[in-house]
């Protein structure tokens, strides 16, 4: 049985990986807050506690989109309008909820960074293919072949050419080895 983070500790988890994501060069908009999310629960097991479907633009949770508005009715985190085709940014207030759960942010405070560091330069449609790659690799639970992934996320995604996808399918991999 995985226990989850208490809201408060989610949140404060979350400013952490924001600011970490922006640190490197990330939009930090929605997409790439759920995209790291996403890696940071299924990838490095941060037990959070989101349901993620495969949606639009890769793996989705609705629960983490109703946690980011309650963040922003809360003043945790505001967005910053982007000019046109561009979505907004999410930034993090600095709140001293950050600092009251500070042995819960130092605990995955290298995770955080790991999925900063991977995932902070990439853009919106990248980390499309990558969160998608992951949620094929984790769906079975199974390692099949690396080409027989990429299909699979090709199927999934049309959009996403086989070769695409198994870069992706590759650079995966390539994440889950040098697991911290």
């Amino acid at each position: 049985m995985v226990i989850t983070m208490k809201r408060l500790e989610k949140t404060a988890l979350l400013l952490s990986l924001m600011k970490s994501l922006k640190c490197r060069g990330s939009w930090c908009g929605e997409t790439h807050t759920q995209k790291a999310t996403f890696f940071l629960q299924e990838l490095l097991h941060v037990p959070l506690g989101y349901n993620f479907i495969l949606y639009k633009h890769g793996p989705y949770s609705f629960d983490l989109n109703e946690e980011l508005t309650a963040m922003r009715a809360d003043g945790m985190i505001h967005l910053v309008p982007q000019p046109y085709p561009y979505g907004p940014t999410l930034n993090a207030n600095d709140m001293p909820i950050m600092h009251q759960y500070d042995y819960k942010t130092d605990k995955y405070k290298g995770q955080i960074e790991f999925v900063a560091d991977k995932l902070g330069g990439k853009g919106v449609a990248e980390l499309e293919r990558l969160a998608t790659a992951l949620y094929v690799t984790n769906e079975d639970n199974s390692r099949v072949d690396a080409l027989a992934r990429a299909k699979k996320v090709n199927e999934l995604k049309p959009h996403v050419s086989i070769d695409l996808a198994l870069k992706a399918v590759n650079e995966v991999d390539q994440i889950s080895r040098q697991l911290i």
